[in-house]
């Protein structure tokens, strides 16, 4: 069963940037679609963004295209985010996320990080 574990979060003023990692251990990296969810305070958590097994599909939540990239590398078992141009309704903590299924059906993510904290300032 593969482990996911998150890192780079913090505290960026908003228009700053930040690249969160999540690293896999436990199984082939390459086995499975992934994607970052988040989730604010109060609300319901949220899909930002996810990858196919090769990198070569991508889908984004409206909210987030333009301003943040996810990317992996199978060779180094991890995958990032990007984010850029952030705004303080971007505050959540990020969740990586690991799925057998297509990375499209968001249903499918049932493997799970800790999470990262990111908080953006006004």
């Amino acid at each position: 069963q593969v482990q996911l574990v998150e890192s780079g979060g913090g505290l960026v003023q908003a228009g700053g940037s930040l690249r969160l990692s999540c690293a896999t251990s436990g199984g082939t990296s390459s086995s499975y679609a992934m994607g970052w969810f988040r989730q604010a305070p109060g609300k319901e958590r949220e899909f930002v963004a996810t990858i196919s097994r090769n990198g070569a599909g991508l889908y984004y939540a409206d909210s987030v295209k333009g301003r943040f990239t996810i990317s992996r590398d199978n060779a180094k078992n991890t995958v990032y985010l990007q984010m850029n141009s952030l705004k303080p309704e971007d505050t959540a903590v990020y969740y990586c996320a690991a799925s057998l299924d297509s990375y499209t059906d968001l249903i499918g993510y049932n493997y799970w990080g800790q999470g990262t904290q990111v908080t953006v300032s006004s």
